[in-house]
């Protein structure tokens, strides 16, 4: 078997060249060619050939996820992410069998990468291989939208899911959307209350909203958003807000900047 092909892509230069020297030292991996940004990455798949990517995913403007859904099926290179994120993360790339290396990388680590690299290689069918890609962009930007920090995500693909997944102390949740009740902010935290139960986890309402269908859950106050499903009644309060009440008997209160929802939530009473 001869040498792979490869590309490091990362916008910090030292990154980069800590990397470079590491992978000196596994003569079967070939670095062609380092790329900054993502579009340089996709000029250099195809001007190289490139067979492996070393591929950031924080990177300003083209971020790691959308270089993989811009390759093309005909010039799919492998791909190891490599990352800052915590736990929850790794756990979400361990499970769908792509290989990562955290930052800063660590040798002994990287062996064990480039090691699945070759036996991934020996074993590869090249078609299928965007799909799996695609499909675990999908759950990672869906799943951890609340979690993982400044990622540009593709909530359409993440909806596919038909659930939010998020990271409660060091429990992992899977919650389908139908539990969903409502959701509400509590500082930096969130909380999900969904079947009778409180989840908490550190994210911001636009990151939950991304990885939600719009047409389901909709805002009601800046600070929360509520399952058109779970929508008993509605009732008029003073100073043009409403109290919105659940089939669970909860009752939340919609202000004034968001009374255009309420043709919405009227459609879901009953």
């Amino acid at each position: 078997m001869g040498k792979l092909r490869t590309l490091i892509v990362d916008d910090e230069s030292l990154a980069r060249r800590g990397l470079r020297l590491r992978l000196q030292k596994h003569p079967r991996i070939e670095v062609v060619a380092e790329c900054q940004n993502g579009r340089e990455a996709l000029a250099a798949v195809a001007e190289h050939q490139a067979e492996l990517l070393f591929l950031d995913i924080q990177m300003p403007g083209m971020d790691g996820f959308e270089v993989v859904r811009r390759l093309q099926d005909e010039a799919m290179p492998m791909v190891v992410f490599v990352t800052a994120f915590d736990h929850y993360a790794v756990e979400a790339f361990e499970v769908h069998a792509v290989d990562y290396v955290l930052k800063p990388v660590d040798e002994d680590r990287l062996a064990v990468t480039v090691a699945r690299v070759f036996e991934r290689f020996a074993a590869r069918h090249s078609e299928g291989e965007k799909q799996r890609l695609i499909e675990l962009v999908a759950q990672i930007t869906g799943e951890t939208a609340g979690h993982l920090e400044n990622l540009a995500f593709d909530g359409a693909l993440g909806h596919a899911q038909q659930r939010l997944v998020i990271k409660d102390g060091s429990t992992i949740h899977r919650v389908p959307w139908d539990d969903i009740e409502w959701i509400d902010a509590a500082g930096d935290y969130m909380c999900i209350h969904a079947a009778g139960a409180t989840h908490v986890t550190r994210a911001t309402m636009k990151e939950l909203e991304a990885g939600l269908d719009p047409q389901r859950f909709v805002r009601i106050h800046r600070s929360t958003l509520v399952n058109l499903e779970r929508v008993e009644s509605i009732a008029p309060l003073e100073n043009g807000k409403y109290r919105i009440g659940l089939r669970g008997g909860q009752m939340l209160t919609m202000s004034r900047g968001y009374r255009d929802q309420l043709a919405q939530l009227a459609g879901h009473t009953g």
